[in-house]
């Protein structure tokens, strides 16, 4: 049976390929997040009446959508190919911009949701990417080829935000229209991209049953302390950057200061990528992802310290690194734990298990800053980062076996 491991001495040449390529596609794909998280919150604001205590629920509809997507993105790949289920994925993205800007011209909250929905489920397949550039790749480059896709967040970090401040008053007087064109755009020159990816060749294997059950891989001690530290990681992030646009807006600073905020915490997420993939092989996953929770940590330390735009803007920049270290250490443990025959369906089990736990945290968010304030919300992140501490020491002194 093939394996992972097999994968040690292999040429690297289209795994390099695809890694460039996907995290070109992830430039303009990912500012699609940029994008939904600096504006929806605040349309919906604007759409929404006196309580406003919903104004999160876009993103949280955004999250959800990238839940959904997880597992029929898996499954599309093993029966289509990733480069067919990446072309699609990208159309809903196409889509989604503008489904919310024609909410935002009729003024429907409702279809507001619906076109953040479309949105998470183009993200949903955009995730895959980090997986698909591992496909192919070798044990030590492995963690580079996630990293690599990562990179292309810089990108996006920069675009999605710009695109806001922009684009937002194209159609004045109806705010925020042109974002979400924009984002339709950007799908569009995404989707062109992903046609110069390069279909890796379907594992050889013995098997005819698709490899182990799945309760089996996923009741191994090391697959389960990396999808909490994935959950952990994306979680938390999630939590705080939902609600920080509002917190922003709610401490009198503008919405132009808000986008900014987001941009410098997507480009603290994915900037690290240019190394993280290098700091696990020196030092090793447990701990980059270590290090990642304790940042996660210090992000809610500095945002509990005052309300100035540096407080705000410092704790998402910690937010970011520390989210970045977090999830791509959980990813990189969690391809040790599976063959590539079973690859798909391992995938799709963590992703759900990641995003589904992140939408949960995302709607929690909007609902606790309205009603306990900014505070609770940075409070609320340190028992679970101690957790996800916890178990990854424990893991480092049981030292299970990987697949």
């Amino acid at each position: 049976m093939t394996t992972l491991a097999d994968h040690a001495h292999i040429d690297d040449g289209l795994a390099r390929h695809n890694a460039r390529v996907l995290a070109t596609a992830q430039a303009f794909g990912g500012a699609n997040s940029t994008i939904v998280i600096a504006a929806s919150s605040l349309a919906a604001h604007y759409l929404l009446g006196a309580d406003k205590s919903l104004a999160t629920v876009p993103v949280t509809t955004f999250v959800f959508g990238v839940a959904l997507a997880t597992i029929p993105v898996q499954l599309l790949s093993r029966r289509i190919g990733r480069k067919p289920t990446f072309l699609i994925g990208a159309l809903f993205g196409i889509c989604a911009g503008l489904i919310s800007a024609r909410a935002v011209f009729v003024g429907s909250f409702e279809l507001l949701c619906l076109g953040t929905a479309f949105s998470g489920v183009y993200n949903g397949f955009a995730q895959a990417y980090r997986f698909a550039a591992a496909d192919s790749a070798s044990d030590a480059f492995r963690p580079k080829a996630i990293s690599w896709v990562l990179v292309g967040g810089v990108v996006a970090a920069v675009i999605g935000p710009q695109v806001v401040i922009y684009t937002r008053d194209l159609f004045a007087p109806i705010a925020f229209a042109g974002a979400f064109v924009g984002q339709s755009v950007i799908g569009a020159v995404a989707l062109l991209i992903l046609t110069f990816f390069r279909e890796p060749p379907r594992p050889v294997t013995t098997s005819k049953t698709g490899g182990r059950p799945l309760i089996q891989i996923v009741s191994q001690s090391r697959f389960i302390v990396a999808v909490l530290c994935g959950i952990t990681s994306y979680a938390l992030m999630s939590f705080v950057m939902t609600a920080a646009p509002l917190a922003m807006v709610a401490c009198n600073h503008s919405a132009d200061v808000a986008a900014l905020g987001i941009q410098w915490h997507v480009i603290a997420m994915f900037g690290p990528s240019f190394f993280t993939g290098t700091l696990i092989n020196r030092f090793g996953v447990e701990r980059v992802i270590g290090t990642g929770l304790v940042l996660l940590a210090g992000c809610s330390i500095v945002a509990l310290s005052g309300i100035d735009v540096a407080h705000f803007w410092i704790a998402l920049i910690l937010l970011g690194v520390g989210w970045n270290f977090g999830f791509v250490g959980a990813t990189a443990m969690v391809t040790g734990t599976y063959r590539l025959d079973e690859r798909n369906k391992v995938q799709a089990a963590n992703d759900f298990l990641v995003f589904g736990f992140q939408a949960v945290a995302s709607f929690t968010s909007g609902a606790m800053l309205a009603r306990f304030g900014w505070d609770t919300i940075n409070w609320s992140v340190f028992p679970f980062v101690v957790v996800a501490l916890a178990t990854l020491v424990w893991l480092h002194f049981a030292r299970p076996d990987a697949a």
